[in-house]
């Protein structure tokens, strides 16, 4: 049982969270315009090595290195153990393949034991992929040295959501990220949006493989406009939908096999690359009126002007700019923000980059650090961050395990709108109860992080380092009179780790 002492800390602990609930408005002066709340910004939370490099290179030079997004090398642990994920060299035509023909060799069994058992062991495979492209993710978030690509990738991972229990999309997730939001994570917004509609995945998902001429399905041609591009006030109309669901017939998956039996005039306008297949005998090629502009049926170069379209309308340069502002500044964003946000992307045609530069780089920004509150991804990775810094957790599933408790695992939102980006979603009680748990079996040391997956021993891990160097030289000056009360009244270092990982302040950023 807690002592006397011990439970009133927690109860005064307790009251700090309900207040984590409540940030102060953007013109609320704030003690945190330090470097600790600059880099809970722009990276997933801040470490020994994220504060030195800063201060090395100072704010506009570590700023332009992230921004450069080059392929930093991850700790050779950790590097390691994405290499040995299957998902790391799986090719997704293979994968799907050998999925249909085990789901015939399933079907062909009687019914019984033997049916049972190979249909368990074939769901196990799609989870055990689904679970390596999570695994991945965290492990990135935590340890590349490239924080801002890796905020980005999480960023456009949940603008382009998919979730990994429809239809095949377990067995394509990881491939999602690599080759679809990964490369243009940081480049021009028409390349993200093209790459995510022709991967299998999001086609898969939103039901755009199952489109064709004849049997329409507008699923992915209302949330490609509404979700991904130009936003619910985005000035279009159901006729625009049903115009652009026609354009996006015959853009499919491909699972192996020979090329389709085409016509002689269809032949030139197959295509496919990788897992993608557009086949011109399922397309529409009738002429459609989508957004004001007559397209003519031309094959998949329809979808290609109809993105064009919608990444070069000014509806969608305010959206992504709301989205970006809401995600990286406040709930609400200052409309002067979006507006100069606004401008820079269609002046550089949604230059991805560019316009992260002048959002990081705005007076808004800065006045709104350490108020922002922490979704459950920014939370748990930038508490082991803080409190493990470089060293190289053995097991992601404990975070996982976290993400999914919290609400924000990867690959895991049903609908198709993302994760909230704004505290509302967040902040609850039952939400700060389970932070508190979190903190309290990480500021333990005894977590599991550090406990093989495969079940080998482990090498020891070590008590938490929260009580460092980098705590009294620059946290300790960012905590309020109160948290830094509840933290003198700890009776233990780790109850002390506990305070820290679970106040108000490690709940912001």
């Amino acid at each position: 049982m807690l002592d006397h002492r011990k439970r009133n800390t927690i109860v005064a602990l307790l009251g700090l969270l309900t207040g984590c609930a409540a940030a102060p408005p953007i013109s609320a002066p704030h003690s945190t315009s330090s470097d600790v709340a600059w880099l809970n910004r722009v990276t997933f939370g801040i470490s020994a090595q994220s504060a030195a490099d800063l201060q090395r290179e100072g704010r506009a030079g570590y700023l332009e290195q992230q921004l450069a997004a080059r392929e930093d090398p991850l700790p050779t642990p950790i590097a390691a153990q994405i290499d040995a994920l299957e998902i790391t060299d799986a090719d997704p035509v293979t994968l799907l393949h050998e999925l249909a023909a085990e789901n015939q060799h399933i079907n062909a069994l009687p019914e019984g034991a033997e049916r049972e058992q190979a249909r368990k062991t074939l769901n196990e495979h799609g989870n055990r992929l689904a679970y390596e492209a999570q695994r991945r993710e965290i492990l990135r978030a935590l340890y590349c040295p490239a924080q801002l690509r890796e905020q980005m990738v999480a960023f456009w991972l949940n603008h382009f959501s998919v979730y990994q229990y429809k239809a095949k999309v377990r067995w394509l997730a990881g491939d999602y990220v690599e080759r679809a939001i990964r490369p243009h994570a940081l480049g021009h917004f028409r390349d993200l949006v093209l790459a995510t509609l022709e991967h299998p995945a999001m086609l898969q998902y939103l039901d755009n493989a199952q489109n064709a001429v004849g049997h329409i399905n507008e699923n992915y041609a209302r949330e490609l406009m509404e979700l991904h591009t130009l936003g619910v006030q985005g000035g279009y109309s159901q006729q625009d939908v049903q115009a652009l669901a026609r354009i996006l017939t015959g853009a499919g998956v491909y699972s192996g096999g020979a090329q389709p039996h085409l016509k002689p005039e269809w032949q030139s306008l197959y295509r496919r690359e990788g897992a993608f297949e557009f086949n011109p005998a399922r397309h529409d090629f009738s002429d459609k009126q989508f957004l004001g502009e007559t397209i003519h049926g031309a094959g998949f170069r329809e979808i290609e002007q109809a993105v064009d379209r919608l990444t070069a309308s000014a509806a969608c340069a305010r959206f992504i700019a709301r989205q970006l502002s809401s995600a990286f500044v406040a709930d609400n964003p200052p409309d002067g923000l979006v507006q100069r946000l606004t401008g820079i992307f269609q002046d550089t045609h949604g230059d991805i980059a560019a316009v992260m530069r002048a959002l990081l780089t705005a007076p808004e920004f800065n006045a709104a650090l350490g108020q922002k509150f922490k979704d459950p991804l920014h939370y748990v990775v930038s508490a082991v961050r803080l409190a493990y810094d470089t060293r190289p957790i053995a097991n992601a599933h404990p975070l996982l395990n976290w993400l999914n408790g919290l609400g924000e695992a990867p690959f895991n939102r049903q609908t198709p709108d993302g994760y909230p980006l704004t505290e509302s979603g967040w902040a609850s009680s039952g939400q700060m109860s389970r932070r508190f748990e979190i903190a309290r079996a990480i500021g333990s040391g005894n977590a599991g992080l550090f406990e093989p997956e495969d079940g080998k021993p482990g090498a020891a891990a070590g008590f938490p380092r929260l009580a460092s160097a980098l705590y009294y030289s620059q946290i300790e000056t960012t905590l309020s009179a109160s948290t830094r009360a509840v933290l003198d009244a700890a009776t233990s270092q780790q109850e002390w780790n506990l305070l820290l990982l679970a106040s108000p302040e490690l709940n912001t950023r």
